[in-house]
């Protein structure tokens, strides 16, 4: 005979001395997480909010390049139009005052006055405007508003992170 009285009915081996002794591929219980493991969580935490918040600068700032450009072409559009309209009405003007003096000599030099005149209102209103900027209680309320708009996008900066690090938990 052979050792077929060993084996059982289903064929497998009695179960030896080894088998009361627990498998070495089970893994160990897992220890407490350490504070290393818990401060390399926290850089991995940091790192992972900072790049998402330096991506979301690169696409603002992408945006906002991007915004400076059309609003380069809207403004280049904006004063060809406006310059095209002046030259059409100071020509509209120009054949009025012709029909009406009976002369291009003199509806020209009307138009030259005219312009010359606004010219000299405009170069006034601006240093009455720069004049205006001078003084001490404009300038301290300018300066009063650059602050205040600093510290409000501060503020929003700081309660924008505040609201992203809730809604992360």
């Amino acid at each position: 005979m052979h050792d077929s009285v060993a084996e059982d009915a289903t064929g497998t081996p009695p179960p030896g001395p080894s088998a009361s002794k627990p498998s070495s591929s089970e893994p160990p219980a897992e220890p407490a997480p350490s504070l290393l493991a818990e401060v390399g969580q926290l850089g991995r935490a940091v790192r992972k909010l900072f790049g998402a918040q330096l991506h979301l600068l690169a696409t603002e700032l992408g945006l906002a390049r991007s915004a400076v450009s059309w609003m380069l072409v809207a403004g280049l559009a904006a004063t060809v139009a406006g310059v095209g309209l002046g030259l059409t009405l100071l020509g509209l003007v120009g054949v009025l005052l012709a029909t009406w003096f009976g002369s291009w000599t003199w509806a020209l030099l009307v138009l030259a006055l005219l312009q010359a005149l606004f010219l000299f209102g405009a170069i006034l209103l601006f240093r009455r405007c720069m004049h205006w900027m001078s003084l001490p209680a404009t300038r301290s309320e300018w300066r009063a508003m650059m602050h205040e708009t600093l510290r409000r996008a501060d503020r929003g900066v700081g309660a924008e992170s505040k609201h992203e690090g809730e809604t992360e938990r």
